[in-house]
């Protein structure tokens, strides 16, 4: 489990494939488009294969659990930041209807200035990292937590919730004792408390999946509610790449809205993608890259996630430093996540890095205190 947990293309490839497994049996899938699976298999695999014998590592268990970050420079400028972020929580939900209690629907409503609040919000899941990392007292620690999980849930934004868990299941796993069993019963609770989480928002957030006109397999129809809208979650993604690389479309406009700011809309629902469900209309990462500039694009894009993955696991080394290891969590996060859509090449995700550099060197600059790194009883 340690030696997986170091390896970087393990948050890459291997959900990769898994969403590829999932598609295959989700889905009576037409003959072309088991292209798009093949050409995310093999490049999941090369990945995979050239990161096992060249590719860095994460640093050592004992490094994560030593280094210590309560009382630190690093530790002042992340609770300032983490009060930051905690305000515009509070901001968005005194200003804006809050869809849990309101009407779902609210949730894409990102007018008279909600869309710049939101940016920042956004960022609620780096609370329980820091909470858990940073808090000196146990009553901080656990409120971190608690807004990092509650305010995705008030807004029934299932992407920030999901990163708030695994960002906090991550930093459990990386800060325990290599000694002492992996704590299994804390990250299945996560995981369970996610996935349920996430069904029970799917379901009220977009109701049925009646209305869905995909070639789902018997064993898809077969599964709860609640399974379906996991499944759908994860296949969605890869079963559009398949469908849009057979289908030979192209446009560019979207990966250039994607990636310069006010360029344009990245909404895809409503356009003239030929997609086979125009109500689920994700296609992974690598999405924009294949209808910008076809399946080399795309394969350029895994490779580029991969080097950008590779870039945060090498900042962190040999230290651990408070930011990189933040910056780790979220190229991590949108690796997990790139089945799925774009969350790694946008500019939103260079703004979150840049703040992260731009924190490390302030806290740099802080006057030094006297009190030592000490090693975590």
């Amino acid at each position: 489990m340690n030696r997986l947990l170091r390896l970087p293309s393990v948050y890459l490839s291997v959900p990769i494939l898994l969403a590829c497994g999932l598609t295959l049996l989700s889905y009576n899938l037409p003959g072309d488009y088991l292209q798009g699976m093949l050409l995310l298999v093999v490049s999941a695999l090369g990945i995979l294969l050239f990161d096992v014998l060249a590719g860095p590592r994460l640093p050592p268990m004992h490094a994560f659990r030593a280094r210590g970050y309560v009382g630190t420079r690093e530790s002042f400028v992340a609770l300032a930041y983490a009060a930051g972020i905690t305000a515009f929580c509070l901001l968005d939900l005194l200003l804006f209807p809050i869809p849990l209690l309101d009407k779902p629907s609210a949730y894409a409503t990102m007018e008279g200035g909600h869309e710049h609040i939101r940016h920042i919000s956004d960022m609620c899941w780096t609370l329980p990292p820091i909470g858990v990392l940073c808090a000196r007292n146990k009553w901080l620690r656990n409120l971190l937590i608690v807004i990092g999980v509650a305010f995705p849930v008030l807004v029934i934004d299932r992407n920030r919730l999901l990163a708030s868990l695994f960002s906090l299941a991550l930093v459990v796993l990386l800060r325990r004792n290599e000694a002492k069993p992996v704590p299994w019963k804390a990250v299945v609770f996560l995981g369970v408390l996610g996935a349920s989480m996430f069904s029970m928002l799917g379901i009220l957030r977009s109701g049925s999946l009646d209305t869905v006109a995909l070639p789902f397999s018997d064993m898809y129809r077969a599964a709860p509610q609640g399974i379906k809208w996991l499944l759908l979650y994860i296949s969605a993604g890869p079963y559009n790449f398949g469908s849009i690389l057979a289908k030979h479309y192209v446009n560019a406009s979207f990966l250039v809205n994607q990636l310069v700011p006010g360029a344009g809309s990245i909404a895809t629902a409503g356009t003239d993608i030929p997609l086979d469900a125009s109500n689920i209309n994700v296609g992974t990462e690598f999405f924009p890259f294949l209808i910008a500039w076809g399946a080399m694009g795309a394969v350029l894009s895994i490779v580029g996630l991969y080097a950008l993955l590779a870039w945060s696991v090498r900042r962190m080394c040999p230290a651990v430093a408070l930011f990189p290891l933040l910056i780790f969590l979220r190229v991590a996060y949108c690796c997990v996540m790139s089945p799925f859509a774009p969350q790694a090449y946008t500019w939103t995700n260079a703004g979150f890095i840049g703040v992260c550099l731009a924190l490390q060197v302030l806290a740099a600059w802080l006057p030094s205190r006297s009190q030592p790194l000490h090693s975590i009883p």
